[in-house]
């Protein structure tokens, strides 16, 4: 089941004094419902660009973003930050942790600003920083957290709303391999649980890990295989 559809969208960034930047160029790609996708390509070829299109954080110059069967390429500022809260999962490279909240702290964070129940929130925190792996580490600060256990963190703060799809931006780019493998494992067994995992990667190893890649260059998508 199609569960995201971008259609020929393009986006175009007016740097000023009448230059544009062309980022995108017709872009048409669809994930799949349960698909663990790696988009793939050079530094500036777009899939960064693609990322925050289909998170949310931009809307396209042109073109269509289906989004669990709605159109969201053209709402507001405020109906796009709804749907990021509601439908969308973030885990980033630098973690982007609050190092003043402990781990369950920062795992409820989505969970208060959808106005969810603190005991609702905490139980919620709790299950899933188990889910991850953090039982014995979850009342622990940032700071006292490996790079590792940040990212699982992160990575349960980021399934907190039950998303629909989780987006992760180079996320194990500032992890040692051992760790990495550890946090790529994490993004398998969700996927293997059937959620939606879109990864912004440059590694070849990350990619083949995935049910697809989609590789881009010069802001068009050149192939999308199956692994």
């Amino acid at each position: 089941m199609s569960l995201a559809q971008l259609i020929n969208l393009r986006k175009v960034y007016q740097m000023g004094a009448g230059v544009e930047v062309v980022a995108l160029q017709d872009i048409s790609l669809t994930i799949e419902a349960g698909q663990y996708t790696a988009i793939m390509g050079p530094s500036g070829s777009g899939k960064s660009t693609i990322l925050n299109l289909i998170g949310c954080l931009d809307r396209p110059t042109s073109g269509q973003y289906i989004l669990g069967g709605e159109d969201v390429s053209r709402l507001s500022d405020g109906e796009l930050s709804e749907v990021r809260g509601r439908r969308i999962g973030f885990v980033f490279q630098s973690f982007n942790l609050i190092p003043q909240l402990t781990a369950l702290d920062n795992i409820e964070v989505p969970l208060f600003y959808q106005r969810i129940h603190r005991r609702q929130r905490r139980h919620r925190s709790l299950e899933l920083a188990e889910q991850v792996g953090l039982g014995a580490r979850a009342r622990h600060k940032p700071m006292e957290l490996s790079g590792g256990e940040q990212q699982r963190v992160a990575i349960a703060r980021a399934m907190a709303n039950d998303p629909l799809i989780i987006l992760a931006d180079e996320p194990t780019g500032n992890l040692d391999s051992r760790t990495g493998q550890e946090i790529l494992a994490i993004f398998g067994d969700l996927a293997a649980r059937g959620r939606t995992v879109i990864v912004v990667t440059h590694d070849e190893s990350v990619g083949r890990r995935t049910h697809c890649i989609i590789r881009v260059a010069d802001g068009k998508v050149v192939s999308q295989t199956a692994n």
